[in-house]
């Protein structure tokens, strides 16, 4: 199995191991909506010209094994995904952003690989991530209501 992809003068294998979470307070809506979100971040790595070799969204975290042109950076690259995702949720899941305060979807940052998979390197990180998320949330308790519904 080949996987080194080439140009005329370039040979590359930039093959990443990412891991990112929802924050604390949308894991109750995640787990509803997790076919769309996987179908959702499918469709941005193919803008992107991105190729993704495996995925897994599990209950508090989506894995993803993506191979990226040597162009684009990572941090580039999980800016856009973060960013348009969490759009793209909340423009097709209009009323979540009601119930669940702002539009922001994801936790701050993410785990990059780019070997393989650390299993205790990336459990760490999860509980990391969700513990700072939990301390910012008691800080910013900005709720508000659907007003159509007046959930």
């Amino acid at each position: 199995m080949n996987d080194i992809k080439s140009l005329t003068h370039s040979k590359w294998r930039c093959k990443y191991h990412i891991v990112f979470a929802p924050k604390y307070r949308r894991q109750i809506i995640y787990g509803k909506i997790k076919a769309d979100i996987g179908r959702i971040v499918r469709q941005l790595c193919e803008r992107k010209g991105v190729e993704v070799i495996a995925g897994e969204c599990c209950p508090d975290h989506i894995h993803l094994l993506v191979s990226i042109l040597p162009h684009i950076s990572i941090s580039q690259f999980m800016g856009y995904l973060k960013s348009k995702s969490s759009l793209m949720i909340f423009d097709k899941h209009a009323n979540l952003k009601y119930k669940y305060g702002n539009r922001h979807f994801w936790c701050r940052g993410y785990y990059v690989d780019s070997v393989g998979k650390y299993e205790n390197a990336i459990k760490e990180y999860i509980r990391n991530q969700l513990q700072e998320d939990r301390m910012m949330d008691t800080l910013d308790f900005k709720e508000t209501k659907d007003p159509f519904t007046g959930e």
